[in-house]
């Protein structure tokens, strides 16, 4: 029976086989522990009997105005558990989350435009594509961004597709505004002490971890 829960962080010392499909975007360390003090709503791990690790999802509410929205940072499904619409399930509750709950007015993702089996299951799952951004991966390979309407875009406005591609320069001064206000946010009030205390946290168990393992 397949288990669907708030991903934690001792599951970052237990996901590292999903991770090894060549085309799952991986980060660091710092990158995984932010969105899970930033965003927890956003990240679940799917776990099998035995507690092992499916698949999870990784997400973030951002945006402002009309552009607020869920985004889809990563998903990923193991290859043995593939074929049994767990995606589909991941990507259901992030995307139930950005619309009853976060009121978003669409999901959106990037996908490499080569992987013709990613975007052929998000049009399954309802995504259309809005836009491509050239060399979007590592300056070299286009990326496409797919976005899915919700409830609260009554008319569908979020996702009439650009008529033209877009660069990575483009694609970051429309997001610009974004980023500033989450470096504020985090700069101010309670939100920086939660999360300079979670990255000690982080800091302290990743580092026992490695000098236990040093130590073997």
């Amino acid at each position: 029976m397949t288990t669907i829960r708030r991903f934690c962080c001792n599951d970052l010392l237990r996901f590292a086989s999903v991770n090894f499909d060549h085309l799952t975007e991986t980060f660091n360390m710092s990158f995984y522990m932010t969105y899970l003090a930033r965003w927890p709503d956003y990240f679940h791990v799917a776990e099998a009997p035995g507690n092992r690790v499916m698949g999870y999802i990784m997400g973030k509410v951002e945006g402002q105005g009309e552009s607020w929205h869920g985004h889809v940072t990563a998903v990923t499904v193991a290859p043995e558990y593939r074929r049994q619409q767990l995606a589909k399930k991941l990507m259901n509750l992030l995307e139930d989350i950005s619309d009853k709950i976060d009121k978003g007015y669409f999901v959106d993702l990037f996908v490499r435009a080569s992987n013709t089996p990613a975007i052929k299951m998000y049009e399954k799952l309802g995504y259309v594509i809005y836009r491509r951004v050239l060399r979007y991966y590592s300056g070299e390979e286009d990326g496409l961004d797919m976005r899915k309407a919700l409830s609260r875009d009554v008319e569908k406005k979020s996702i009439v597709p650009l008529k033209r591609p877009i660069t990575p320069d483009e694609l970051e001064c429309m997001n610009e505004s974004v980023g500033i206000r989450w470096f504020n946010y985090l700069l101010t009030g309670s939100s920086a002490f939660l999360f300079c205390v979670y990255s000690l946290f982080f800091y302290i168990i990743f580092t026992l971890v490695f000098l236990m393992y040093d130590a073997l």
